[in-house]
């Protein structure tokens, strides 16, 4: 077969119902597009809506958490791993929080351009949640010591004195430049010169005005993430800067003029970002203030449209919970093509008939094995073998299995043995409500001494009897069948959800594997440890089966479904 450039195949009805919820200059709801790893979200919206989302009025900002994973990130030559991100070295919030503004501050700086966001726009919208007067005296005594502001001067007379001020020791050429003003053929009037200019350095104080009320809060921040504690508060104080954005932005939204919306890919790394410092709050406090404001946004004004990307099974249904009700986000949920689909797309272009049942049988139509698989398929080394007939195309399906097995399902299954050994030591230590421990449960009795050989003992003994269990319901678990969500207190479940190998979806409510491929290697898994136990290790094994094990038969998929 002729060596053929892969392509990017159009998804109509899901780019469909994106593009009709992007068309809407404001929305109630933000939207969550989620669903196994592999599937072509992130595909589907760089190179199929983005363009067409930056076209005539409409501007989109578009953020990556995931950038600054260089080993893990197609801008370095990597590519997204299989498995969850808390396998990669995690950037900061700092970090996260800087890309977020960033982009909010193009995209506000833009909609300046277009007149649409004006001096007083951004004073009232900041008046509205912040006092303004003891930072706007501060900010005028330190740009000018000569005279004492008068204490009868108003929000909004403090607010023009402000805005002179910082005029006045600006850059002129640099927001000159921000503006466009030296574009060849822009010609403005004085005085709408002065209006754009003036719209810039106002956005710039309100920047400043947050961020000195943010270091009056210093100190407290510093104590929060001590003490480990909650505070809303200052967790809101934390996001205001890109909250204010999105509110300024959302107010200019106007239909075929100026209609800003805001992707978020890969928005799981801000739950789990690294804090390195106390300039902010620890990411996950950062990330639901963040979507808590969003959501009231959007319930109570309208907010530009927000599209949230993750492959991340907890936006499924578990956020959906944690943030009030299963439908507060608008949830699009894909598991890419069906195999009728993909063997109408790759059969006679990249895979003749006989190689699709292959991968059909061993792989799945995942898109993302496909599209590896063609690429081994492509090297000069299997070419070179399968022209001298050394080789067949079953042997590179058994390579690239080999492959999953070694770099992505093992270590996850330690990881997983990690979370695990963790969950023993937090039960002996009484960290596990009760509840979670009830009588009856497999995992209720774990070692009861801190030795850590006996503890990854149990982890294994427990991990096996899962994937045994999870292999006797074919690899399928309906978790909402019987409204008991007894699955989720499954330690092991949690951790192989966890460390990304399964994925729980939210329509039709099952947990399984995220791939046929993964699924494969995991009974692969099973048999070698099974193999591999002591004679004292399978006696133990045999006896939690026996005595303990787990039986999720009666969470089994449906007769009929198609997996």
């Amino acid at each position: 077969m002729v060596k053929k450039a892969w392509k990017i195949i159009p998804r109509p009805l899901l780019e469909t119902i994106l593009s009709n919820h992007a068309q809407h200059h404001r929305v109630p709801q933000p939207l969550i597009l989620h669903g196994p790893r592999g599937v072509g979200k992130t595909t589907l919206i760089l190179d199929r809506l983005l363009g067409e989302w930056n076209k005539g009025p409409h501007l989109t900002g578009y953020v990556d958490f995931a950038q600054s994973i260089k080993d893990h990130h197609p801008n370095f030559d990597g590519s997204f791993p299989w498995t969850s991100w808390s396998a990669c070295d995690l950037p900061s919030v700092s970090n996260c929080q800087t890309q977020l503004e960033t982009c909010l501050e193009s995209m506000a700086y833009k909609g300046i351009k277009l007149g649409t966001i004006s001096s007083n726009q951004i004073f009232s919208t900041l008046n509205k949640w912040h006092g303004l007067s003891t930072a706007l005296r501060r900010i005028l005594n330190q740009n000018s010591s000569k005279t004492a502001v008068s204490e009868k001067v108003s929000s909004s007379g403090l607010w023009d004195r402000a805005v002179f001020a910082l005029s006045a020791r600006s850059n002129a050429e640099e927001i000159d430049g921000v503006l466009g003003f030296d574009e060849k053929g822009k010609s403005l009037s004085i005085d709408e010169a002065s209006y754009f200019r003036e719209a810039i350095v106002a956005l710039r104080l309100a920047k400043e005005v947050i961020k000195m009320q943010q270091r009056w809060r210093a100190n407290a921040i510093a104590d929060l993430n001590r003490s480990g504690q909650f505070s809303r508060s200052l967790a809101n104080s934390c996001t205001d800067w890109p909250c204010l954005l999105i509110e300024l932005l959302s107010q200019a939204a106007e239909i075929d003029h100026f209609q800003p919306k805001l992707v978020i890919n890969n928005i799981e790394i801000l739950l789990n970002a690294i804090l390195t410092d106390d300039s902010t709050v620890c990411g996950s406090m950062y990330h639901d203030s963040l979507i808590w404001r969003i959501i009231a946004l959007g319930a109570n004004e309208r907010c530009l449209p927000v599209v949230l990307v993750t492959s991340n099974s907890y936006y499924s249904y578990q956020a959906f919970m944690d943030f009030g009700f299963p439908d507060i986000f608008i949830s699009r949920e894909t598991f890419g093509w069906t195999p009728q689909e993909a063997k109408m797309h790759m059969v006679t272009d990249y895979f003749t008939h006989a190689e699709w049942m292959v991968i059909d049988d061993v792989l799945g139509p995942n898109p993302r094995h496909l599209f590896e698989l063609y690429a081994l398929k492509q090297t000069n080394h299997f070419r070179k073998l399968m022209d001298e007939e050394a080789s067949t195309f079953e042997d590179i399906v058994d390579a690239y299995l080999a492959y999953l097995q070694v770099t992505v399902v093992n270590p996850s299954m330690e990881k997983a043995l990690t979370l695990l050994q963790k969950f023993a030591i937090d039960a002996r230590s009484g960290k596990i409500v009760e509840d979670r421990l009830r009588f009856g449960a497999p995992w209720r009795h774990p070692p009861s001494s801190d030795d850590p050989t006996a503890c990854m003992d149990w982890a294994k003994i427990q991990l096996i009897d899962f994937v045994q269990s999870l292999a006797n319901t074919e690899f399928g678990i309906n978790y909402l069948a019987d409204c008991s969500l007894e699955i989720l207190d499954d330690p092991a479940a949690v951790a192989l959800v966890e460390v990304g190998l399964l994925y729980a979806q939210r329509d039709p409510s099952f947990i399984r594997p995220i791939t046929k491929g993964i699924q494969r290697c995991l009974a692969r898994w099973l048999v070698q440890e099974r193999m591999q136990l002591s004679h004292r290790n399978w006696q133990r094994f045999i006896w939690q089966r026996v005595i303990r094990g787990r039986s999720y038969r009666h969470l089994m998929l449906q007769e009929g479904y198609n997996k």
